[in-house]
């Protein structure tokens, strides 16, 4: 609701102005006062952080919605867009919605997600996938020449009622991963099983509680997220970069 109050509020203006501008303020204001501001435009408790950053007398607004913005002290206007710093040429909003987008790799539960070894398995892969998504297909296809890794696909079933059955389907197979494969790869339809498949509804409400609003969704064992189809050989660097 908040992230569509502001999409339906800020973001025509902005797209028109570069910036909307509200009511002038007095007085200097802090991190609280800038929170109460926005959430009055807003008209509901929408903001999860503010903080002041060093350039222009910006304050970044995170959204609980996951969406970040700028505004002054006063919150004279709102900023949608980024904030490049010219001396280190370094794109701070992307660095800052990196971090905003990261996870605690080590709380997720693995034992609900569908594990496949490939190789020695040194390498950490996490997906959130719907069965019925084209991007998941194509995902799949990536993931098969990819050695050395050990994948966790998560069964996140949220664009149609199909999307569930064949995932409890799937979680209810003798052999989980070769139903998935089988299903993403060969479009072999998942036969009907039967069994305690509530770990669906569980993945489906941790998706929700990571701001997962697409599939595929990736994480490296560092927490880092990766957003949509990526191809084996970004994925292959993007493995390398994770710290040992």
């Amino acid at each position: 609701m908040e992230m569509l109050m502001l999409k339906k509020v800020v973001r025509p203006l902005i797209a028109a102005l570069g910036f909307v501008v509200l009511a002038q303020g007095a007085a200097r204001a802090d991190e609280s006062d800038v929170k109460k501001a926005v959430e009055a435009f807003v008209g509901s408790p929408a903001v999860e952080s503010v903080a002041r950053v060093p350039y222009g007398g910006l304050y970044e607004v995170v959204m609980k919605s996951g969406e970040l913005i700028y505004t002054d002290d006063k919150v004279t206007f709102f900023l949608d867009g980024r904030v490049i710093d010219t001396k280190t040429r370094k794109d701070v909003t992307a660095v800052r919605m990196a971090q905003l987008s990261s996870i605690d790799f080590a709380s997720l539960p693995l034992d609900h997600a569908i594990k496949q070894v490939r190789g020695n398995g040194s390498r950490v892969l996490v997906t959130f996938e719907d069965p019925n998504c084209t991007y998941c297909k194509r995902l799949g296809k990536e993931l098969v020449q990819m050695k050395d890794v050990t994948l966790y696909t998560f069964l996140y079933p949220i664009l149609s009622p199909d999307s569930t059955e064949k995932s409890r389907n799937i979680w209810c197979a003798k052999d989980r991963a070769k139903a998935w494969n089988e299903w993403i790869l060969e479009a072999k339809t998942p036969a009907a099983a039967k069994c305690d498949s509530a770990v669906v509804d569980r993945n489906v409400a941790l998706g929700q509680k990571l701001r997962i609003n697409g599939t595929p969704t990736l994480f490296l064992a560092d927490g880092r997220r990766l957003g949509g189809y990526v191809p084996a050989a970004e994925l292959e660097q993007q493995l390398a970069s994770v710290a040992k």
